[in-house]
């Protein structure tokens, strides 16, 4: 066993994580049991969604082993397990389903080159540290796609649950078109197998959420179909299996690159990039929340990248991090990464020794778990929990749902995310202007005063008829330069208005050129209406823009202050004796030291 001060396991930390640092019997321990419990989830899902991408299963297998060691050992996070996912598999489908027939030579080979052109965009976007990407793929548009993909998966199995063919028929609509008119060729024994298998699956994760369901109702649906392969009623031979694999090992490749098509292949990757690294990541950041794990992006982006690389000279298609496998991973004590290297060297070992029987497997149990996956994908409870909570990203995740069932996937990806920018924009377009000022609570020292918001106050004392008091929540930049400057040029021009503006900026995290050129612009305005404006507390990078602007020039070091009681105690002397003797609002601590005009006319 490697010590934490031996050279080799120094060596080896670089190279793979800390987490060398943490092997121990008890942790080896931990992560084979593990291991054995991700093998059980990850063998329906490998051959599932290998169908429902189009692929042969032993594609989904081998990317539920290669790809699901490489990602573990390379990548950033301790606990998330790596392979085929719904969403990869019925994004690849959908792309290249107009390009190549479904399930033919051509199209496992443009889903070789995808999945390298993948890896490589994946691994660039780590290397580079790029990693922040990332945050802006908005985790509402991730929902309503993976919400639509629900629908497509659904769609897409029907055919199968019923013992459909619908070779050659592209698109959810035609599909869906295809089964309503070939309803009256629909037999008994696929239906059967469907139902039985879907309903032992719900059952079994309804009353025993930890067990194996997927994998024992495959195993009964298998059975069940074995069963009724032997009758001779009509509809029996409608069921459709998996087919012998050639070989339960994976199998060396070597991506074929059509140079003709690479600009249209380097599209589809880039959607597929957006997607894979949106779910790993998300996932990431879900598990490392339980676990306590700080997860680096960029070295997760290169393990992802890597792990797709390398499938692909191994038959294997695009894959990422797994929900579906990384919480359970996580709830059977992983300790390591090591947890996933087990858990696809047993799938080898699994699938070596079961391969005469994953040739039998119904195409229509595999569909019946399908429906299960997209229900669950579906995830009512959310959509509800958005209506409730912002309508906004309520209308975004159904535009994109929308979006990915009527158009290419990698359009309702990019719509998404463009929505959920926008949407961001338009937003920080309007940043809070609001007025300030005192409660009713005058004999306590300004310093000691809480501001409140005028307009949110009932009750709240008069404001200052020459000193504007305004707070600033938000980024000055080219997007919110019109509400900012229509907002301010609306306080100087409303009747009596305050000729000085002390701006309350600790919240104005950010300002461009044009941000600052609007602040010079207001500086101007106020001077010559004979008074001037003022700053409390603006942030540093703030007063960086500003001196190289030469704004900070123009304006004068002795209008900034680092706390409201001194900038208003500076302030006030300003300010012009004929109107501070006519006040009736004196609302300053210092409005006390100013002359008053007595009743008779005479200053007191």
């Amino acid at each position: 066993m490697l010590t934490p001060t031996s050279p080799p396991a120094t060596w080896a930390a670089r190279v793979f994580g800390a987490w060398v640092l943490q092997l121990s019997p008890a942790a080896l321990r931990a992560d084979v049991l593990a291991g054995l419990l991700g093998t059980v989830l990850a063998l329906p899902q490998g051959i599932a969604f290998a169908t429902l991408a189009g692929l042969p299963i032993e594609m989904g297998i081998y990317s539920a082993i290669v790809p699901t060691i490489v990602a573990a050992l390379f990548g950033s996070s301790w606990h998330v397990v790596s392979g085929p996912t719904n969403a990869l598999s019925l994004a690849l489908l959908s792309m290249l389903a107009p390009l190549a027939l479904t399930g033919s030579a051509a199209f496992v080979q443009l889903a070789l080159a995808v999945t390298l052109l993948v890896g490589l965009m994946q691994w660039l976007i780590g290397a580079l540290r790029l990693g922040a990407l990332a945050n802006f793929i908005s985790p509402t548009a991730l929902f309503g796609f993976t919400a639509g993909a629900a629908l497509l998966i659904a769609v897409y199995a029907l055919v199968d649950a019923l013992g459909l063919d619908a070779a050659g028929v592209r698109g959810a609509p035609a599909v869906l078109s295809f089964v309503l008119t070939h309803l009256g060729d629909v037999g008994w024994a696929a239906p059967t197998v469907a139902v039985c298998t879907l309903a032992l699956a719900w059952g079994l994760r309804w009353r025993w959420p930890r067990s194996p369901s997927m994998l024992l109702a495959l195993v009964a649906g298998t059975v069940l179909a074995v069963l009724l392969s032997q009758q001779t009623t009509p509809g029996a031979a409608v069921l459709k299996q998996v087919g012998a694999m050639p070989s339960p090992w994976p199998q060396p490749s070597l991506p074929q690159l059509d140079w003709a098509r690479l600009p249209e292949l380097l599209s589809l990757a880039l959607a597929m990039t957006i997607v894979a690294l949106g779910q790993t990541i998300s996932i990431a950041k879900a598990v490392a929340a339980r676990s306590g794990q700080r997860i680096d992006a960029n070295r997760e982006f290169m393990g992802q990248g890597l792990a797709n690389v390398v499938g692909s000279f191994f038959s294997c298609y695009v894959s990422c991090g797994s929900l579906n496998r990384s919480v359970p991973n996580l709830q059977a004590g992983a300790r390591t990464p090591l947890a996933a290297v087990f858990a696809g060297v047993f799938m080898l070992v699994l699938v070596g020794a079961v391969s005469g029987w994953l040739a039998r497997i119904p195409m229509a149990a595999i569909a019946a778990l399908l429906m299960l996956v997209a229900w669950s994908l579906f995830d009512v409870a959310r959509w509800r929990e958005l209506w409730r909570v912002s309508r906004r990203d309520f209308w975004i995740a159904g535009a994109t749902l929308v979006a990915t069932v009527t158009l290419r996937l990698e359009m309702a990806i990019v719509l998404g995310t463009l929505l959920s920018l926008m949407v961001f924009l338009y937003r920080t377009s309007k940043p809070a202007m609001r007025s300030m000022g005192f409660d009713t609570s005058p004999e306590l020292p300004t310093a000691q005063r809480p501001f409140v918001v005028v307009d949110s106050t009932p009750g709240a004392l008069p404001e200052c008829p020459q000193l504007k008091l305004l707070r600033m929540e938000g980024e000055v930049y080219f997007g919110a330069l019109q509400h900012v400057a229509d907002t301010l040029h609306a306080l100087r021009q409303a009747p009596g208005a305050p000729r000085h503006l002390l701006v309350m900026s600790k919240s104005m995290n950010f300002i461009d050129l044009a941000g600052a050129e609007l602040w010079a612009e207001e500086l101007k305005a106020r001077r010559a209406m004979g008074g001037d404006v003022y700053f409390h507390r603006p942030r540093p990078e703030v007063i960086a823009i500003w001196r190289r602007t030469g704004f900070d020039q123009a304006l004068g070091a002795d209008h900034l202050f680092p706390d409201k009681g001194a900038a208003i105690a500076a302030i006030v002397p300003r300010l012009d004796g004929d109107i501070c003797a006519k006040c009736g609002a004196r609302i300053f601590k210092e409005c006390k030291s100013r002359p008053k005009l007595a009743h008779n006319g005479a200053l007191s």
